[in-house]
């Protein structure tokens, strides 16, 4: 029976971490959960046009409210953002050279490296300026009849601090509209709103990009965007119209369900409901001292099971390459157990698998990515496996 057993199945995120790619990253809102529902269990609209009863297009759906969303002037959605860059490359940039600073070079998880997808795409890597110096002069001096692209790559997942500089987006628009020259903008987190607003570093928003005049910008659909995995391409409508032609547009589409989440969840940012509806962001939004209540509440239950806790300060962080090596107030439930580690396993492994993070030879429960009707089924939990 247990060979037959899901192997993918739900858990509690008590790490504290909003994002956690381990975890799936973004939990969807609960009408874009209905909208995959209903993707799932019927037919539907997916090509097909329903006023003139002939066929329709799949990219219709999203690309109507990213435009609104963005403000950009067409849209292409595919699986993922790797698949998204890729794309980019293959479609503009075979055998031409693409210029990208050095400080931009990245690796994401899993081992996927900026370099690599460029090799891969049969575009030419033009490295330019140093680790964490790149001057617009330095672009300027790389171009030549052969390049194909200038690509600036969002650190996403690190920081360099310190002795830096980057030339500005609209800097760089400037330079490939003067050399009729692309700039593709791989901005990563899909951040619609703004991060500093809840004591976090600024994170640069598509908004951002379309404003300063990038003429392709890739972004996540599954990270600050809060939707389902996906990789979204907004930008120039002759651009866009070019990538839909491609080949890989069909091998990298996104399916019904994908489709019906992405379009649920930008409807909240156009309704202005991003930070009400959208779990990523609401968590973000969670008040200290309602975190600091349910702490208290949890400790109060686990009390009366004669199981002693503490309520400490801590850090949340926002996770899935977002916002790196920043972390915001939170408080968490601290448990000490002799056996700590069988502890953990046993909370982890037994339903419904409650996820924490061992710090400080304690086990640290963060309220901030606990859903409110998880709550007592994370203490049932932890009475059972302690």
């Amino acid at each position: 029976a247990s060979s037959m057993a899901p192997s993918l199945h739900g858990v509690i995120n008590a790490t504290g971490v909003v994002i956690h790619t381990n975890l799936g990253r973004a939990t969807l809102s609960k009408a874009a959960q209905a909208a995959v529902q209903e993707a799932a269990a019927g037919y539907g609209t997916l090509e097909f046009d329903i006023e003139n009863g002939k066929r329709g297009k799949r990219d219709v759906h999203a690309e109507r409210l990213l435009k609104q969303v963005t403000g950009a002037e067409a849209a292409i959605v595919v699986n993922n953002t790797a698949s998204a860059v890729m794309m980019l490359l293959q479609t503009f940039c075979v055998g031409k050279e693409v210029i990208i600073s050095r400080g931009q070079l990245v690796e994401i998880g899993g081992g996927f490296r900026v370099p690599d997808v460029m090799a891969q795409s049969g575009a030419i890597l033009k490295e330019i300026g140093t680790t964490n110096r790149t001057h617009l002069r330095d672009y300027e001096n790389a171009i030549n009849e052969n390049t194909g692209a200038i690509m600036i790559a969002h650190h996403s997942n690190f920081k360099i601090v310190g002795f830096t500089t980057e030339p500005d987006i609209a800097d760089l628009a400037a330079l490939a509209k003067k050399h009729n020259i692309p700039l593709l903008y791989d901005q990563g987190s899909g951040c619609m709103l703004e991060t500093a607003k809840y004591g976090l570093d600024h994170e640069p928003t598509v908004q951002e990009g379309v404003a300063a005049g990038a003429d392709l910008i890739a972004f996540s659909g599954d990270k600050l965007l809060g939707g389902p995995q996906a990789g979204v391409i907004i930008g120039r409508e002759d651009l866009i119209q070019t990538l839909k032609r491609h080949p890989l547009a069909r091998a990298l589409r996104p399916d019904k369900l994908c489709i019906a989440a992405l379009a649920t969840t930008l409807t909240h940012y156009l309704k202005g409901e991003g930070l009400s509806e959208i779990p990523v962001w609401a968590m973000m939004e969670k008040p200290l001292d309602g975190i600091k209540k349910t702490a208290k509440k949890w400790q109060k239950q686990l009390k009366s099971a004669g199981i002693a806790s503490a309520v400490v300060p801590a850090k949340s962080t926002v996770g899935g390459g977002s916002l790196p090596g920043t972390s915001f107030d939170t408080w968490a439930l601290e448990i000490r157990h002799s056996e700590l580690e069988a502890f953990n396993a046993r909370l982890r492994q037994v339903p419904p698998h409650v996820i924490g993070r061992i710090q400080d030879d304690a086990l640290l429960l963060d309220p901030r990515t606990v859903q409110t009707a998880q709550s007592d089924k994370l203490i049932w939990a932890v009475k059972a496996a302690f």
